[in-house]
C-alpha cells in the first residue's frame, strides 16, 4: 500500500511519521530538536527536518508528504530566495505595541471600533503573535530589512517550498511557487477566513509595500512535488493539523492541556469576536476553527505538586481523594497573567480558605478544578460565537491524568474523549497527505477512552464558584 509522511515542525522540535495511507498504521518515525528562543533562523528547521527524515528511514518509498507547522512565524525572503533575517516566532512579544497601534489606527483612535474592524475583516483582533504585527515591527525597527523583503511566508510554507527543491539562490521566479493553506493563512492577520482572500491594504499598513505571498491551495490540493516526484500536500497550521489528527468534525471541541491551554472547535460558520477572546481561524478541511488560548495549564499542576512535595501522579491521586468542589477551596490559576480573559497583569488567587478545608487533597483538587474552570471559560467564549459543542476531545500531556478527565467531564457536561497519546499534528499532516493521494480524507481508526459525566445535573457547583471569583479578578 502507498505510504504517506506527516511532518510536525513545532517550536521545540521536528517530528516525522510515516504511515500506511489506507489504514493509518504507523510504519516508522523520527525526531530532531529545534533551538530555543523566540527568534530562529529557518535554516535550523530545515536541518532538523533532514535529521528527522533520516531518523524515520527516509522518504524514498513515500508517495505524499505534508507539513504541519507552528503558526504565525514571520519568514521574510529577498528576491533571490535568501532569508532576510531570523524568523520571529509566534511567542515573540516585541510586536505587542504594534498590535495595539493597528487596532487604534483602524478605529481612528477608538480601540472598540478598531477591534470591530479587525474582527469583521480578518476574524481576529491583532495580538503580538500574528504575522501582521511582526511585519509592522520590522518596518518600524529594521526598515532596510523591510525594504529587502520580496516575499513573506510562514514556517510550514517555507518548509514545503524547500521540500519542492526551492531555496536560497533559486531566484525571483521560485518565490511565485510558494504555497500555503487557508488554516495557516488565517493566522497572519492579513487574510480573511470568511472571504478566502488576502487583504493587501493590511500589508501596505504594516510592511509598507506588497510582497509576494504564498498561493492558497485547497484542502486536498497538491502544493507541488519534491524533486523525486513525491506529492506535497497543502500543509496546515499546527492546531488545524491536530484537528485532522484526532478526526475532529463539526460539533467537536478540542481542548489541549499543555504548558498553556488551547480550546478550539470545528465549525461550519466563521467567528468574528471583537472582544479578541476568540481567534477566527480556518481549519484544514474547508470549515472554520475558532480558537481561544489560556496561558496557564499544566504549569499550575507542576507548581502545586512542587509545593506539596509530590509527583504529578500523586497530585492526581490526591485530587481524586477530595470531594468535588474541594470542600469550598477555589483556585484562580492566573499565575502568569491570562489571555482568556485578557488579563496580562493578573495573578493567581486562592479563595474559601478555612481551617477545615486547608488540606493537601483539597489544594490538589482546587488546582485541577481551577485549570479546567479556566478552559471552561474558553469553551464558553467559543459557544458565544455560535459554536456547537457535542463532544470534548481532550489532548496534551495534562489530558492523561484521571483527575483531569473526571473534572473535565463534570465541568463541561459533555462526553470527554481522550485519544491515545500520539503525535497529533504529524498524524494530521499524514492524513492530509493520504487525502491528497485519493481526493478524500481517509477514516483512520483512533483509539482512546470516553469519560462520561456523573449523575450531577446543571453546572458543576465548583464551576459556579470559580466563575464568581474569576469575575472578581477581571474587575480588579
Amino acid at each position: 500500500m502507498p505510504l504517506v509522511a506527516g511532518i510536525d515542525s513545532s517550536t521545540q522540535s521536528c517530528k516525522v511519521v510515516i504511515r500506511d495511507s489506507a489504514t493509518g498504521v504507523l510504519v516508522r518515525q523520527g525526531r530532531a530538536s529545534h533551538p530555543d528562543g523566540t527568534e530562529v533562523h529557518p535554516d535550523h528547521w530545515w536541518t532538523a527536518l533532514q535529521e528527522a527524515i533520516a531518523a524515520a528511514g527516509g522518504l524514498d518509498d513515500v508517495d505524499a508528504v505534508s507539513v504541519g507547522g507552528q503558526q504565525h512565524g514571520m519568514v521574510c525572503l529577498d528576491e533571490t530566495g535568501e532569508v532576510v533575517r531570523p524568523a520571529l516566532l509566534w511567542n515573540d512579544t516585541r510586536s505587542a505595541r504594534d498590535a495595539e497601534e493597528l487596532i487604534l489606527d483602524a478605529g481612528q483612535g477608538d480601540p472598540v471600533a478598531g477591534s470591530a474592524y479587525w474582527a469583521s475583516s480578518t476574524g481576529t483582533v491583532p495580538v503580538a503573535s500574528l504575522t501582521a504585527t511582526k511585519l509592522r515591527w520590522l518596518a518600524r525597527n529594521e526598515p532596510e530589512n523591510a525594504r529587502r523583503t520580496a516575499a513573506v511566508c510562514l514556517p510550514h510554507d517555507w518548509l514545503s517550498w524547500r521540500l519542492a527543491g526551492h531555496g536560497p539562490g533559486t531566484g525571483p521566479e521560485s518565490l511565485e511557487l510558494l504555497r500555503t493553506d487557508r488554516s495557516d493563512a488565517s493566522g497572519t492577520g492579513y487574510y480573511s477566513a470568511t472571504n478566502g482572500g488576502y487583504l493587501p491594504e493590511v500589508l501596505e499598513s504594516t510592511l509598507g509595500h506588497l510582497p509576494i505571498l504564498p498561493g492558497v491551495v485547497g484542502p486536498l490540493e497538491a502544493a507541488g512535488k519534491t524533486p523525486s516526484g513525491t506529492l506535497i500536500g497543502p500543509g496546515a497550521g499546527d492546531n488545524a493539523a491536530a484537528g485532522l489528527g484526532v478526526s475532529a468534525a463539526v460539533g467537536d471541541v478540542v481542548i489541549s492541556i499543555g504548558t498553556s491551554g488551547t480550546v478550539f472547535a470545528v465549525s461550519d460558520v466563521p467567528s468574528q469576536d471583537a472582544s479578541g477572546l476568540v481567534a477566527g481561524f480556518a481549519d484544514a478541511t474547508g470549515n472554520f476553527l475558532p480558537l481561544a488560548c489560556t496561558l496557564n495549564a499544566t504549569r499550575i499542576f507542576d507548581a502545586t505538586a512542587a509545593l506539596l512535595g509530590v509527583s504529578l501522579t500523586e497530585l492526581g491521586e490526591l485530587a481524586l481523594s477530595a470531594p468535588e468542589g474541594a470542600d469550598g477551596l477555589t483556585l484562580i490559576p492566573y499565575f502568569e497573567g491570562e489571555r482568556t480573559p485578557n488579563l496580562p497583569d493578573a495573578t493567581g488567587s486562592l479563595h474559601g480558605l478555612t481551617l477545615s478545608n486547608y488540606k493537601p487533597a483539597n489544594l490538589a483538587r482546587a488546582a485541577v478544578e481551577g485549570v479546567i474552570g479556566s478552559l471552561a471559560d474558553g469553551l464558553s467564549a467559543l459557544q458565544a460565537q455560535g459554536v456547537e459543542a457535542r463532544r470534548i476531545i481532550l489532548v496534551g500531556g495534562g489530558a492523561q491524568s484521571e483527575a483531569v478527565q473526571q473534572v473535565a467531564a463534570s465541568a463541561f457536561g459533555l462526553p470527554v474523549f481522550v485519544p491515545r497519546p500520539g503525535e497529533y499534528v504529524a498524524d494530521g499532516a499524514a492524513r492530509q497527505a493520504a487525502g491528497v493521494l485519493t481526493g478524500q480524507l481517509p477514516e483512520w481508526p483512533l483509539d482512546g477512552l470516553t469519560v462520561n459525566r456523573g449523575d450531577s445535573a446543571g453546572v458543576a457547583p465548583f464551576l459556579e464558584r470559580y466563575r464568581h471569583y474569576a469575575t472578581k479578578a477581571a474587575i480588579g
